[in-house]
């Protein structure tokens, strides 16, 4: 009979530092996880359903948690107001009365065991097992009372799920991420919020590509990109509620309102970065704000969101050649794709004097 090693938590949602915990974990106490998703944490809301969650945690199950991993729906089949671990050990032990268990916990509720229900009886019951936490102080005391076993294992990253529910990390396995854009969940409903379905759909496509050109050419912080393309274009708004984007640029960039009124939005969405998601990143905020004209001394991140808006794949135009280049070279497919968009704007008639468009040309085109 083999052992067991139960990883409880939200998993809201499951990302690449569980995944990692858990190879660690079956490594080194030689016994397999039980995934446990909790229905109704006692220290959290859930922002995704439990139905949700579950189907993303069984997408990762097949083709990244350790040989013998399973998950159970114990908790979230569970009637109880509260899910207490010293039940779902309980159910376990029953289920499998001659395995030896673990109780996996993060380092973070290791000061917090004693207010466990019942913790001395689950100190007992399973061995517990706690994973360090950079930043975190752990009570020696509380480790020798309850006989709590360090596993020891540092790499798990420096991802969180309340960024990942932000967007502002993607260390997760695709499988989940393809979830959350289809299912509109987390930061993608967020968007939803202020766009309509058809300039969500291309966000989601900018975000991909900014995503895949940051990754093949080695950028720093790929996830920067990916928020950014997403959320470049939330200030074309589809119902102005409470963000009047006339009172903006004159509140909040009146030095800016001699420009096209066809660019307003990327600074109303800016405006909306800052204002409405608390977006402090300065690199990200003028990548937004200048996506849609361009300017002078872009940033690396502004040039690759840049050339991504005008090219992804939905656009209705043969883009594969600059895409290429960009997956080549970031910057020279920013190049071509700045030239490109010159030939198309002046081929149409459309504004190219604007002094933001004018200033980017003359920087990077030499004219």
């Amino acid at each position: 009979m083999a052992n067991y090693i139960i990883y409880g938590g939200s998993f809201d949602p499951i990302h690449n530092g569980h995944l990692r915990i858990a190879r660690a974990a079956t490594l080194k106490l030689n016994a397999d996880v039980i995934f446990v998703p909790a229905r109704s944490p006692r220290w959290k809301e859930c922002e995704a359903s439990a139905e949700d969650r579950l189907k993303m945690m069984k997408l990762v199950l097949r083709a990244y948690a350790p040989a013998g991993s399973m998950i159970s729906d114990f908790e979230l089949k569970s009637k109880s107001d509260v899910n207490y671990t010293i039940d779902t050990v309980r159910y376990f032990l029953k289920k499998y009365p001659t395995s030896k268990f673990y109780l996996l916990i993060g380092g973070d509720q290791v000061n917090k065991f004693p207010d466990w229900k019942e913790a001395a009886v689950l100190s007992q019951l399973t061995q517990i097992v706690f994973v360090p936490r950079p930043g975190v102080l752990i009570n020696e005391d509380i480790v020798y009372k309850y006989n709590m076993l360090n596993l020891n294992y540092l790499e798990s990253g420096e991802v969180s799920s309340t960024d990942v529910r932000l967007g502002l990390s993607h260390d997760l396995p695709q499988e989940v991420l393809n979830y959350i854009e289809k299912n509109r969940l987390y930061f993608v409903k967020k968007l939803s919020e202020y766009v309509d379905e058809k300039r969500l759909l291309h966000s989601i496509e900018v975000a991909k590509l900014s995503y895949q050109i940051a990754c093949v050419n080695n950028l720093e912080n790929p996830s920067r990109f990916y928020f950014t393309g997403l959320f470049h274009d939330i200030g074309k708004l589809a119902n102005y509620g409470k963000i009047n984007p006339e009172e903006v640029m004159k509140n909040e960039y009146s030095d800016y309102l001699d420009m096209p009124k066809f660019a307003y939005h990327q600074f109303v969405g800016e405006y909306i970065l800052k204002n409405d998601l608390n977006i402090q990143d300065e690199e990200v905020l003028n990548a937004v704000k200048f996506h849609c004209t361009g300017s002078a001394n872009m940033s690396q991140l502004g040039m690759v969101v840049y050339a991504a808006d005008k090219i992804e794949p939905t656009r209705q135009f043969d883009s594969r050649f600059l895409i290429n280049s960009c997956l080549k070279n970031w910057k020279q497919g920013f190049l071509d794709t700045l030239a490109d968009n010159r030939k198309y704007l002046l081929a149409h008639a459309k504004d190219i004097e604007n002094r933001l468009t004018h200033e980017c040309f003359k920087m990077y085109l030499g004219d």
